[in-house]
């Protein structure tokens, strides 16, 4: 991995060790039980795909150490270097939506609730999740059940079956997993499973179907992560591309 990215020892912005605070404190079973009982139901309102972006225009993503530019900056550069890479149409979509998960904040929702690294709650919390010390704080630490190298699951049982940290991935999977390709769906639903796509941790809970799916997600990460740049892209001169683009794969309006 490239080291400018991704350097939580770097200072460059104080909110992110504060912000990992505060996740890992409150990331835990109920709480995530209780943000799918909330949202999941996607009963919210209905959006399209450029409403949704244009909300992430005003957004600055706390725990990412690599850049101050707004999301829907995030999203183009992302999709971009897909596209410069001759990478196919559904693969430039998945990057130009993969954060659009992020407008739970349109609801009052906390960024720590919404964005950052994900993790399995209900088992042990790896050591190898940024920040893992700040997990002593959280009401799981050292519970009989949640405590044990597998927990609520059975050995091999898949990610399916896994109830990760509550945040955007999630979210957006649900709002478009009946609209867009497995391998897609994939890497919306996992892009910030780090500790597992970079790291290694969890395999002890995949099945050979998250193998798979997760070829396509460590594909993705290198786009996502160093197209990063401080010069945001011209937004008014991409956006008839990939306005195309959306209406080719999407409906008018999504159920958020």
């Amino acid at each position: 991995m490239d080291t400018r990215f991704r350097d939580y020892g770097a200072e460059r912005r104080a909110s992110v060790r504060a912000f990992y605070q505060l996740n890992h404190r409150h990331q835990c079973v109920d709480f995530v039980r209780a943000k799918r009982r909330e949202f999941l139901s996607l009963d919210r309102r209905r959006m399209g795909v450029w409403e949704a972006l244009g909300f992430l225009d005003t957004l600055v993503d706390d725990s990412d150490p690599d850049t101050e530019l707004s999301q829907l900056a995030h999203l183009l550069q992302t999709a971009q270097a897909i596209r410069a890479a001759g990478q196919p149409e559904w693969f430039q979509l998945t990057g130009l939506l993969h954060d659009l998960g992020k407008v739970l904040c349109l609801w009052g929702e906390p960024q720590w609730a919404v964005v950052g690294d994900t993790f399995p709650v209900g088992c042990r919390f790896d050591e190898r999740v940024v920040f893992a010390e700040y997990f002593t704080d959280n009401p799981d630490w050292g519970d009989p059940v949640y405590g044990t190298a597998n927990g609520l699951y059975e050995p091999g049982c898949g990610l399916d079956q896994v109830l990760m940290s509550w945040g955007h991935d999630e979210y957006l999977y649900r709002v478009l997993r009946d609209h867009l390709p497995r391998e897609a769906l994939a890497i919306v639903r996992y892009h910030s499973f780090y500790a597992a796509h970079s790291q290694g941790a969890y395999q002890h809970l995949m099945n050979e179907q998250d193998r798979a799916d997760f070829h396509w997600v460590r594909a993705f990460q290198p786009y996502d992560l160093y197209s990063k740049a401080e010069d945001p892209p011209d937004v008014a001169a991409l956006a008839p591309y990939y306005r195309e683009l959306v209406d080719r794969h999407l409906p008018a309006e999504l159920q958020w």
